[in-house]
């Protein structure tokens, strides 16, 4: 039997599995984890931690894209 629960990701409720972890969220949505700062209730996440960081309901992330230019 499948939990879920709602986080928020950038303010949009999101259904999330329990046993998901922030890096399969973020592979979930396509999202590339070399170009992203990632905030979890307001505290800056390192790389390292997105395989064992997993969520409680209503924990919130922001994830910010690095955009380069010139």
């Amino acid at each position: 039997m499948k939990h879920y629960f709602t986080i928020f990701i950038n303010g949009d409720p999101f259904n999330c599995d329990f046993s998901m972890s922030l890096s399969d969220i973020l592979r979930y949505l396509d999202i590339d984890v070399n170009n992203v700062i990632i905030e979890y209730n307001n505290d800056i996440i390192n790389k390292i931690q997105f395989n064992s960081l997993f969520f409680k309901p209503q924990d919130s992330i922001e994830i910010i894209t690095i955009v380069g230019g010139g």
